[in-house]
């Protein structure tokens, strides 16, 4: 994707806010996206062919979403991003406590089944636990995609477990599946589904209606899955 370059009207208005706009071409997308970025400024991806006008247009019409998902954010409580013993973490959809071993075992940190040895678990446990969680993925998310393309007739796919920050997995026109390891945070069924939505690609390397109808034949319930990961995409920032 090639950012355009400063537009003429650098700042959208949406609400009492004037938030940072860049305007971003990319020429595999079919329509013109609108996203909210983490820093809070908005980003509008244009088609093949778009224009920058049109693009504005777009962005000034969804002013009302943006605000509404600034002020959700706003109002969302912050996470500590240091994780300590009591911190409360999302594993396989259900909010997990890390706790000492049992009996206040020193030197062993527990989450929902899994126990981790630590030496020392006063400080920030945030990187040994994620390490546990990505081995986990890395463990369990190729497994079910292998199971998953068996039981609905695709070939078997290449599939690799990675960090990513933007989405939580993409589908190559050559056919090979890159999963977010964050899925392992994700319940089952919302894991499932995004697995079923890379796969679908194998038939629909795109986002049309045949592709969606494919979607909903493999995963009928797609719509709930597709909401978690909108309301917990504060995961992948």
């Amino acid at each position: 994707m090639a950012p355009l370059g400063a537009p003429t009207e650098p700042w959208l208005v949406a609400g009492a806010r004037r938030v940072p706009l860049r305007l971003v071409r990319n020429r595999r997308a079919r329509r013109y996206i609108l996203r909210l970025s983490p820093d809070g400024s908005a980003r509008v991806t244009l088609p093949r062919g778009g224009s920058v006008a049109e693009a504005m247009r777009f962005a000034r019409h969804n002013a009302a979403w943006i605000e509404k998902e600034l002020l959700r954010r706003a109002a969302r409580p912050a996470k500590p991003r240091a994780w300590l013993l009591g911190t409360e973490i999302l594993f396989r959809g259900q909010l997990v406590r890390l706790e000492p071993g049992a009996n206040g075992c020193r030197g062993l940190v527990c989450f929902g089944q899994e126990s981790l040895a630590m030496p020392d678990a006063t400080g920030d446990l945030r990187p040994a636990v994620e390490g546990r969680l990505r081995a986990l993925a890395a463990q369990e998310l190729p497994a079910r995609a292998l199971e998953l393309a068996a039981f609905h007739r695709f070939p078997a796919p290449r599939v690799s477990v990675r960090n990513q920050r933007s989405r939580w997995g993409s589908c190559s026109r050559r056919g090979s599946l890159s999963l977010n390891w964050r899925l392992v945070q994700a319940p089952a069924f919302v894991r499932d589904y995004l697995i079923l939505h890379e796969l679908a690609h194998l038939r629909e390397m795109n986002h049309s209606s045949r592709f969606w109808n494919e979607v909903a034949r493999l995963c009928p319930e797609f719509a709930n899955a597709r909401l978690w990961l909108k309301e917990h995409s504060e995961l992948l920032r």
